[in-house]
């Protein structure tokens, strides 16, 4: 979804964004792992709704009106040892091992007509996979109970509906946006076991970017911020604290349909998690990561144009959490832009 061509020696690019996709599917990353790495640090078993990684690079440019369809597939591979511990329903887990294979789909819908002078889209996606965890210690078990030992879990399961909305101003080499999203539970998730793709409880995000696009010399700068507010797992009686977080992207159009650069976050949770199962602490915590990218723009038929980007991230820095890396590949397709009559059929940029 983001369209370019090249004009008079320049990359010349338009407002087509295929971040404004990419970064709805990936929320539904944000269950892989009831203990996953990226999710979270200190929320309930190291999970928060939100993924951090999810916008990237040109997350506010709008995109091209009409439907567009992507996919993406998300490894997540995390260990927690050396002293790093963390609370997941009450309990403290010690020794954690987790791995999970999400892929995610689904459809979104960018509006034509202009909303409070803005661009208007509107997503939905649904997801599934497998995740695997192993801990070798609980300390403190869920409700009160007493638990040594190691334990595993595998599972193969589908993970909760998520739902995205955007508004997206342009005006010369800046781009505006503001977002909000949540998730539709699916009723998979279950209490009683380590590995969950459904989150097992309601959230809710919202909040705002920029994108920074000079479309004579390709280069490109993104960061948008926002809030998540969870509320209680009923199962659990427990709440995750209000997360902040911070995504942001970098690249540079080497040529008309190749882009290379670094992504990056930073997660911190800013209030303390709550109710009847949170009997251990407020276990506030945080985590840095960084990793590079590179995307690859391809005709895909008549009107049609495809997006396939790679990007991973290493977490450093982290606290009250366990550490881990993240795979992402992203494939996108859009509506190719309508050309003028006197102009020949360019290639255009989805990203």
């Amino acid at each position: 979804m983001f369209a370019g061509r090249r004009d008079s020696g320049t990359v010349a690019m338009n407002r087509r964004s295929p971040v404004a996709v990419r970064s709805s599917i990936a929320i539904l990353c944000a269950g892989a792992l009831e203990l996953a790495p990226s999710a979270a640090h200190a929320d309930n078993g190291g999970l928060s709704f939100w993924l951090p990684g999810i916008f990237g690079s040109l997350a506010a440019v709008p995109g091209q009106p009409g439907w567009s369809w992507s996919t993406l597939y998300v490894h997540l591979d995390v260990s927690g040892g050396g002293g790093k511990e963390f609370q997941r329903g009450g309990a403290i887990v010690a020794g954690l091992h987790a791995r999970s294979d999400i892929v995610a789909s689904g459809p979104t819908y960018i509006f034509a007509t202009p909303v409070a002078g803005g661009q208007a889209a509107l997503s939905l996606f649904g997801a599934g996979g497998r995740v695997q965890v192993g801990i070798d210690a609980t300390l403190t078990g869920p409700r009160g109970n007493q638990i040594s030992g190691s334990a595993t879990d595998g599972r193969t399961t589908v993970t909760d509906v998520f739902w995205q909305g955007s508004l997206k101003w342009h005006e010369g080499v800046h781009n505006t946006m503001i977002y909000a999203t949540g998730n539709i539970p699916s009723s998979t998730y279950d209490s009683t076991r380590l590995a969950n793709l459904s989150l097992g409880f309601v959230a809710i995000d919202g909040g705002a970017g920029y994108t920074y696009l000079d479309t004579k010399t390709g280069d490109e700068f993104s960061i948008v911020a926002g809030l998540t507010y969870s509320f209680s797992n009923p199962d659990l009686q427990y709440q995750n604290g209000v997360d902040f977080h911070l995504d942001w992207g970098a690249s540079k159009f080497v040529d008309k349909n190749v882009h290379v650069g670094l992504v990056g976050y930073f997660f911190q949770q800013v209030t303390g998690d709550s109710g009847a199962g949170a009997r251990l602490g407020d276990f506030e915590g945080r985590v840095l990561g960084i990793g590079p990218q590179i995307g690859f723009i391809f005709l895909a038929g008549e009107g049609y144009q495809g997006y396939l980007n790679l990007k991973g991230y290493r977490d450093f820095a982290a606290e009250n959490r366990p550490e881990g890396w993240t795979a992402w590949v992203t494939l996108a397709f859009s509506p190719a832009e309508e050309k003028k009559a006197s102009e020949p059929k360019r290639p255009r940029i989805v990203k």
